[in-house]
């Protein structure tokens, strides 16, 4: 212990005599370290979003969805494919564990103008259940009712944060008429905002809500995309999952839909995220290699400026291991320094964004900054402290 404490406060002097040098080696692992930290911590925060928003839909909510489960989870399934129709929603709808069912058809990139304002939105065309299906609250007016479905009504439900940029505040838009998709209608009623959306996809507060049946004007075949349902009692979910799939099995091959419950969604999700989240660690991560890359020559240049006194203590009896020993721990100090100060900025700079964004550093995270910055030191000090150890001592005491 007192060996490896001497060799520790003899390599903090040396880089006490060229601090400028040192703040610059260690500034490459630095922002190595930062950068893979805050690429970590926003993942994670991204993570938790993505689960804060299905938690808010509720444990009971089912997506009846085109394409198979095996090609959703790989992130696909969602685009083309079959698309249901008014029988398999009657069918579904007869199962007495079935609370609330919503077919949905959608229209994204559709402008909704008013004002003298326009805004690009996602159009949800469904019956009156689908604001309570997603746990949605209405601030103002009322929700689409069934006499809106029955008289094809041209109404609108708006989040008011569209309300807001459109109309500038919420107070009085209800009742106001909007352009949406070149059709005039009216606002019945103003949605608190949420936030992200249903899949992963665009935010609650992209969506504005019409009668499926005023949606025939962009959906003429009467289809829809998906169907969302709730169950009664969570405990009926994979019975009424395996009756549903029963039911549209008769129409549909297996493989053309699929019958999936919050948690599998999630789970499509979490596989899709951690795949991409893996690959900009690991470009991040470069940057690492690069900063160790900086150690190395540092290290190359100190060994060739400490020549002569390495040569002197070795002949006061310094060994090999002595030398190779302390310019390790040199390269290994400077890189765990750098890892130091990147995992502290990291702190401060996620301790800023969390205000706005779940951002978190997790103990992984922190072992993982340190335990790699320090790797690198060995890895990147082994050949200098190597070169510095092999030096005879009497053409050390003679280099000029």
């Amino acid at each position: 212990m007192n060996y490896l404490g001497f060799i520790i406060k003899a390599s903090l002097f040396d880089f006490s005599r060229n601090k400028g040098r040192t703040f610059l080696t260690t500034l490459g692992i630095l922002i190595g370290v930062l950068s893979v930290v805050l690429l970590m911590a926003l993942g994670l925060g991204l993570k938790k979003y993505i689960e804060n928003q299905f938690e808010s839909l509720g444990a009971n909510l089912v997506y009846v969805m085109p394409g198979s489960k095996k090609t959703i989870m790989q992130g696909g399934g969602m685009i083309g494919g079959i698309k249901f129709d008014d029988k398999d929603v009657a069918k579904i709808k007869r199962l007495k564990t079935i609370s609330s069912i919503a077919p949905v058809v959608a229209k994204s990139g559709a402008e909704i103008s008013a004002n003298g304002k326009s805004e690009i939105v996602e159009i949800v065309g469904s019956n009156e259940n689908i604001v309570p299906i997603f746990n949605l609250e209405i601030e103002r007016g009322r929700l689409i009712e069934k006499s809106d479905m029955e008289k094809s009504a041209k109404v609108v439900l708006l989040s008011k944060t569209t309300v807001e940029k459109l109309f500038g505040s919420s107070d009085s838009a209800v009742g106001e008429k909007v352009d949406l998709a070149g059709q005039t209608y009216k606002i019945i009623g103003i949605i608190k905002s949420k936030g992200g959306g249903a899949l992963g996809g665009s935010g609650f507060d992209d969506h504005v809500y019409i009668t499926y049946k005023a949606a025939y004007s962009f959906n003429p075949d009467k289809k829809y995309y998906a169907i969302y349902f709730k169950v009664t009692d969570k405990e009926d979910i994979n019975t009424t999952k395996e009756e549903v799939q029963s039911i549209l099995s008769k129409r549909y091959d297996e493989d053309e839909f699929s019958v999936m419950e919050q948690t599998e969604i999630m789970e499509s999700v979490n596989s899709i995220f951690n795949i991409i989240n893996s690959v900009l660690v690991a470009i991040a991560a470069i940057s690492l290699v690069v900063g160790g890359i900086g150690i190395m020559n540092i290290m190359y240049v100190s060994v060739t400026e400490r020549i002569k006194e390495i040569g002197i203590r070795r002949a006061l009896g310094a060994t090999k291991n002595d030398i190779l020993y302390h310019f390790l721990m040199e390269s290994v100090l400077l890189s765990f320094m750098g890892g130091v100060l990147g995992l502290g900025l990291a702190y401060l700079i996620v301790a800023l964004v969390q205000s706005i964004f779940p951002a978190y550093i997790n103990i992984q995270s922190i072992l993982l900054a340190l335990g790699v910055s320090s790797i690198i030191g060995v890895i990147f000090g082994v050949f200098p402290s190597k070169k510095a150890a092999d030096l005879s001592p009497i053409d050390a005491i003679r280099y000029e």
